[in-house]
């Protein structure tokens, strides 16, 4: 079989970017503002976005069982760490072991991130290539309404086609909070026995700099990113983090050290 070109495989990648990513939400988008009675874009996102929540909801509830699982599992975690420190391979088949002997999926939170940035991306070209408020008729579904108006003002005050300084703290804003809700209160930084050479363990320097950038350089990369694209993306993902925080409070979750 002979090998795709680029050209090729990039004309592919878009073809399945617009029928499986673009082209839904566009029509989600286009028949919401439609049904909005004021024919807010903003309020259209916004219940856009509450809908793919939902349909997320499988994946993100996993996401959560498994920072939970991680949790618990921690101390064992740190027992395989220090038993074959000195065997980088033998400890890493050790954890994934110990992973599917409690069924835990590492990996839950970062696959629920990547099913996300394709739906970002898409809202981002929407407003970027003037998408909306000139609807594109050609990418309507048969049962899809043109709508008679199209508010790109968000409740009169944000237009979702430019930048907005407002949606973009509150991205960073949200992001902090869930941030912090799903790891959980920073814990006190207890000194560890420095051992005969001097210097710390290396993991536990990694540990401590990933936890950091987790909960406080994340937030600010979002906020910065937010500021830069149409106001439409940002107010997803406020939306969005505002709906786990959400979640997470009903699955008894509090603001609490763990």
């Amino acid at each position: 079989m002979p090998a795709l070109n680029p050209a090729t495989m990039s004309g592919m990648i878009s073809v399945a970017f617009h029928t499986a990513i673009y082209n839904p939400l566009y029509n989600g988008l286009v028949f919401l503002v439609d049904a909005l009675p004021s024919h807010d874009v903003g309020l259209a996102v916004i219940a856009l976005t509450i809908v793919v929540r939902v349909i997320l909801y499988p994946l993100s509830r996993r996401a959560v069982i498994a920072q939970e699982q991680m949790k618990k599992i921690a101390p064992l975690i740190e027992e395989l760490k220090e038993k074959y420190k000195n065997d980088r391979e033998q400890q890493g088949r050790a954890i994934f072991e110990l992973y599917r002997e409690h069924d835990v999926h590492p990996f839950a939170s970062f696959a629920l991130i990547l099913v996300q940035l394709p739906i970002l991306f898409a809202l981002y070209w929407v407003f970027a290539l003037g998408g909306l408020p000139e609807v594109n008729i050609s990418l309507l579904y048969s049962f899809v309404p043109q709508p008679t108006e199209v508010n790109m003002e968000f409740f009169g005050l944000i237009n979702m086609g430019g930048r907005s300084l407002v949606l973009a703290l509150l991205a960073a804003a949200t992001q902090l909070a869930y941030t912090r809700l799903s790891m959980g209160a920073p814990k006190k930084h207890v000194p560890a026995k420095v051992p005969a050479s001097g210097k710390q363990s290396f993991g536990a320097d990694m540990a401590r700099s990933f936890d950091m950038q987790a909960r406080y350089v994340m937030p600010i990369i979002i906020g910065v990113i937010a500021y830069t694209i149409p106001a439409a993306a940002p107010l997803y993902w406020v939306t969005s983090n505002t709906f786990m925080i959400i979640q997470e409070y009903l699955a008894g979750r509090r603001f609490r050290a763990t």
